[in-house]
Parts: C-alpha cells; structure tokens; sequence
C-alpha cells in the first residue's frame, strides 16, 4: 500500500472512529438528548461498533491501524518503522477531525447542557454543582469526557498501569486473531473481533480511567476541546493528558514483545 492510501484510510478511518465513538459519549452525556443517561453498556457497545464500521471503511486503503500503538506494535513485530510517521500523521488528522464533527453534530445539545443553571450555573458564572465544581477544580471541564478520557480516582501508578494493561489486551488479541493475510492491518474477521474486544475491555477494564487505549482517540479530542468555541468548557485537564499517550504506547509495545516471544 502507498503512503497517500496509507494516509487517507488511516485519516477516514480514525475520524469515523471518534465520529461514532465521542458520538456516543455525547449522546449518553448531554442535555437534550434522546440518548442521555443511556448508561455504561450504551458507551461500551458503542466504541465497539464504532471500531467495527472504521476498520471496515478504512481497511482496504490502510489495514486499519487506528491507533498509534497498534501501530507501534506492528512495527516492533516486523521491524519496518518506515510507514510509522504516515499513520501517526492520518490517525491525529482523523481524530481532530472526528471530534469537531461530534460538536458539529451535537451543537445545540452542547449549549444547552453548557449553559444549564444545574451544571454550569448559567453563561458567564461560576460552577454552582458540586460535581462540576469539582471538575473545575481538576481541571476537567463539564462536557470533557465526551472528547478524552479520564480516571474516576487519581492515581498515576494505577491509572497508567490500567491504560497498559487494556492496551496489552487489545494489542495481543489483534496480533494473534485480528491481522490481514498480509500481517500489516485488520482483516475482515479482524475488525468484528477487535470490535468486540474493544467492547470486553470497555466492560471489564473501563471503570478506573475511561479506557483511551488509544493515543490519537484520547489527544486528537483533547486538543480539539481545548479549541472549541464552548461556553462554559472548564479545561481539557492537560496534567493527566500523558497518561492516555504513553499508557497504550507502551502496552502495545509489550504486547508485540509478547507476541514476538510467545506466538511468532
């Protein structure tokens, strides 16, 4: 595959991706929306077919990396770094693009949840919820989860270790279950299984940071956050940004020495 399909299918692809997964976040979260309070197994399933629909759309063009530790991971496995800063490059173009097309979708139910009197105090005031306060106070805005991930406790060791650990999981089950007869991307049956994985480690492994898994899926949103025009935002909590950049760059890592140990 070329560098401009390379780049294309990576940018389409990553932008569905957090079309439909920040999508759902945003359906579960915001007032005004027929989907609000939906619950955890709503998001879950959700990321899950979003994963699915983006492997199958973007697959031919690029295998369908989607995520920088998968890439990485791949390369570890097969010692060819070459076509790494091209699917960097595509995976944060689609995430950038992905999340303004969340606010873009979600306009008006963004206003009205940013200018809530119960969850920002109103336009132009200070938090007044104890939750939103809170949020402030840490650095994440009200409507930030819809964008980035998380954790429900601060914790660095823990929350670093939870994001490796996810990422491990996915990573692995794509090297030994997922790849294309060419062992560069997703296959057909790749995409249905990491979709499906993505929906367990969602389920089981989700609760402590919100599982990025991701490093595009979690900075690409975050800095679109910190850029949006949104009333109200709060911050884009930018001290715990690393965790979710450096967490899944690793367990990808680890997963290919695993793999490369254990299965090659």
């Amino acid at each position: 595959m070329s560098s401009s399909d390379i780049f294309i299918g990576e940018t389409i692809g990553t932008a569905i991706l957090i079309l439909l997964g920040g999508g759902v976040c945003a359906a579960v979260t915001l007032k005004a929306s027929k989907a609000r309070n939906a619950g955890w197994l709503a998001i879950a399933f959700g990321w899950g077919f979003a994963v699915m629909t983006a492997a199958y759309v973007s697959g031919p063009l690029s295998g369908a990396h989607l995520n920088p530790a998968l890439t990485v991971a791949l390369a570890i496995k097969d010692g060819d770094w070459s076509n790494v800063p091209t699917y960097f490059a595509g995976q944060m173009l689609g995430a950038l693009i992905g999340a303004a097309l969340v606010w873009v979708a979600y306009y008006g139910q963004f206003l009205a949840h940013l200018t809530d009197k119960e969850i920002v105090g109103g336009p132009g005031a200070q938090a007044t919820s104890a939750k939103a306060v809170e949020a402030q106070e840490k650095g994440a805005g009200p409507v930030l989860g819809i964008f980035s991930t998380g954790p429900e406790i601060r914790n660095v060791a823990q929350n670093l270790a939870t994001e490796i650990i996810g990422t491990f999981v996915l990573v692995l089950a794509v090297l030994t279950q997922g790849l294309n007869d060419q062992g560069n991307g997703l296959g057909v049956l790749g995409g249905l299984i990491t979709a499906l994985v993505v929906v367990s480690i969602g389920l089981s492994l989700g609760g402590p940071t919100g599982y990025a898994i991701n490093p595009a899926r979690d900075l690409g949103p975050r800095i679109v956050h910190a850029l949006l025009p949104l009333p109200n935002k709060g911050g884009s909590d930018w001290s715990y940004a690393w965790i979710p950049v450096v967490g899944p760059l690793a367990g990808g890592a680890i997963a290919a020495g695993v793999y490369n140990l254990a299965f090659a």
